[in-house]
């Protein structure tokens, strides 16, 4: 059986939260990130994919800002966003 990728879990993991308590929380902005991101346009076919994780991870990292930081996107996920949207992320 092939790997199912799961962006919840992917996040989770690069930002270093475990157990199930935040998941509503980090669900909200990951599809709030996915939806910047489609606006912006990346591909449908990108978002939700490994291709799109690290990216994803930076969104909800700039948007989860425990009530402490600014709530902006970050530089560098903006840029990525850009190279996304212009085929810089595709593979294959």
């Amino acid at each position: 059986m092939a790997d199912v990728f799961d962006m919840l879990s992917s996040v989770k993991n690069a930002l270093n939260i475990t157990g199930t308590y935040q998941d509503a929380a980090l669900q909200m902005y990951i599809d709030e990130v996915n939806e910047y991101m489609l606006a912006a346009g990346v591909p449908a076919s990108m978002i939700g994919t490994k291709t799109t994780a690290g990216t994803v991870a930076r969104g909800v990292s700039d948007l989860w800002s425990y009530g402490t930081g600014s709530g902006k996107l970050s530089e560098y996920f903006c840029e990525r966003v850009i190279q996304l949207s212009s085929g810089g992320g595709l593979h294959g």
